[in-house]
């Protein structure tokens, strides 16, 4: 066997291919490839990111709208007038829902309750107020504040109200206005309005009293309707 001198393996050597190197432009071309992908990934998260946070954000302002209107509606759904059937009459009162909604919740439960039926005038004083309870340790001259009234009551006549102390001893009350009072938000809790029967005010007003300001005959309250409308 024939040996190769060296200057055929040299000129061998130079004949074999090399590994291939890698182009600038196709750095380049990988590169960008690169880069779009990460900006596609980016914005993909930052779009299912701002759309989750949008997603919750609409469901806490429809929790809240849902619940705001649950709380409207179950105040829509309140009685609004009071018919209070008396011995001399009938009295319609239109009940301040908004401006005392514990006073009017309480009237309504008491109501529904038939605590006013056959409540009798035990105090009727002219040109001041008469009122429909058991008549026993509040008078006028010692109602107390309860609750803030709308300044808007303070002078009217014919408004409907109810005393703090007489809360005290689970007994409520009932007085309406006959004239106006200068000191009314200090005298009574407020929660309606004699909008019918103004004359039957008047006239149980008149009735004959003892000095302890009691009717001489008994006049009462018959029983006390609810109505959403009048």
């Amino acid at each position: 066997m024939a040996r190769i001198k060296p200057q055929a393996l040299l000129q061998q050597s130079k004949r074999k291919k090399g590994p291939s190197r890698i182009s600038a432009a196709t750095i380049i071309f990988y590169a960008l490839i690169l880069v779009l992908v990460g900006f596609f990934l980016l914005a993909t998260y930052r779009h299912w990111s701002n759309r989750s946070r949008l997603q919750l954000e609409n469901n806490s302002t429809i929790s809240d709208e849902g619940e705001n209107s649950f709380v409207d509606s179950k105040k829509s759904e309140l009685p609004g007038y009071a018919v209070l059937n008396t011995s001399k009459g009938s009295i319609i009162v239109e009940l301040y829902k908004e401006s005392a909604p514990e006073a009017v919740d309480e009237f309504i439960d008491l109501c529904q309750k038939g605590h006013f039926k056959g409540m009798l005038f035990q105090r009727v004083i002219k040109h001041y107020v008469i009122q429909a309870g058991d008549g026993q340790g509040t008078g006028a001259a010692d109602w107390n504040l309860r609750g803030k009234q709308p300044t808007s009551m303070k002078h009217e006549a014919f408004m409907l109200g109810t005393s703090k102390g007489k809360h005290t001893n689970k007994v409520f009350d009932l007085f309406i206005t006959t004239a106006p009072i200068p000191d009314l938000n200090e005298k009574l809790i407020v929660f309606g309005q004699v909008i019918k029967g103004e004359d039957v005010v008047q006239e149980i007003e008149e009735v004959d009293t003892d000095e302890h300001y009691t009717p001489k005959i008994s006049i009462g309250i018959l029983d006390v309707t609810l109505k959403q409308k009048i």
